[in-house]
């Protein structure tokens, strides 16, 4: 008797994985984003603009004659990236990280104020298992740390030995150039911008769990966990933005809403707090997910442009 329900047991937490592992990991639509209120905030945000769909970046990103890159990661699979040169000569690229479920194209407003505004060349990767990137899962940041350092050595091929580098990334992408930062970093990278990103995978899939299932997370993301290391080489514990940013030494300016529902705000003082020597952190009143440009876009541009102005030469 007690047998039979063991084995019931196991079985139903092994469907459960597989579930949650095609929901949260794989290169599958992800149905949970749509109508999911933590992605909209007091000024009526849709889940798209949350994500980081582009609004006038749009228009500005269909007058652009990208280059197409293209980088073999380190576990042979192709990843796309488009590469557009600054107004004038400069000898500042900025490589930026769009967030989970998105794609490069989505980065358009960012790409604008950093080319035409601050006089950057960009790059914008689309992240393994997302755009025209190969890849059948979503690494969380996570391998994408790898693929990043790729991509910047692609850029100091390019451009040359005195290239200065930033990295800005959004929700998925805070957290991919936070864990980026904790690996050895050419000199040539000079700053980094997170925004919204989260602590780690685990506390952030435990959160979900919770607030979307009313679930623990014990013992589903274990299951889960293991699952996504047989299918995708990582456990959710190794990937940890927060045990990476104890390791850079890179200067990071850290950025979230405080009206943040879907990547809890209290995660950006725990990544302050545990970051690089030189800091800063910015947290935008009023702003919900990956919206503390669109809330207060005067202040967001400002407090980057100061902040990278520091360590790069505008």
């Amino acid at each position: 008797m007690y047998v039979w329900i063991v084995v019931i047991v196991l079985a139903a937490i092994t469907a459960a994985s597989f579930y949650f592992y095609r929901v949260a990991v794989a290169r599958t639509e992800k149905s949970f984003l749509v109508g999911n209120p933590d992605l909209n905030n007091v000024s009526g945000a849709t889940v798209s603009s949350a994500v980081g769909t582009p609004s006038s970046g749009e228009a500005w990103w269909g007058k652009q004659a990208f280059a197409e890159w293209s980088l073999l990661s380190a576990d042979g699979l192709k990843l796309h990236a488009y590469y557009l040169a600054a107004a004038r000569p400069s000898d500042k690229t900025v490589i930026l990280a769009h967030g989970y479920a998105g794609h490069a194209g989505m980065m358009g407003n960012l790409a604008e104020m950093y080319r035409d505004s601050l006089g950057f060349n960009v790059l914008i990767p689309d992240a393994r298992g997302h755009g025209r990137s190969e890849g059948r899962y979503i690494g969380f940041g996570w391998p994408e740390r790898k693929d990043y350092i790729g991509w910047i050595d692609k850029v100091v091929a390019y451009s040359g030995s005195r290239e200065q580098i930033v990295l800005h990334g959004v929700s998925m992408g805070g957290a991919t150039v936070m864990m980026t930062s904790g690996e050895s970093l050419p000199p040539n990278v000079k700053a980094i911008v997170e925004d919204c990103g989260y602590t780690s995978v685990k506390a952030q899939l435990a959160y979900q769990m919770k607030r979307l299932y009313r679930l623990p997370s014990v013992p589903l993301m274990h299951a889960t966990s293991l699952l996504t290391k047989i299918r995708a080489g990582y456990f959710f514990g190794e990937a940890s933005a927060l045990e990476q940013v104890k390791k850079s030494r890179t200067p990071t300016l850290f950025i979230h809403g405080d009206a943040d529902l879907f990547v809890p705000t209290k995660m950006v003082y725990e990544l302050f707090e545990n970051g690089p020597a030189h800091k800063r952190l910015l947290v935008v009143p009023g702003a919900g997910h990956a919206l503390a440009r669109r809330v207060d876009p005067k202040r967001y541009d400002l407090e980057v442009a100061r902040f990278i102005g520091t360590y790069v030469r505008l």
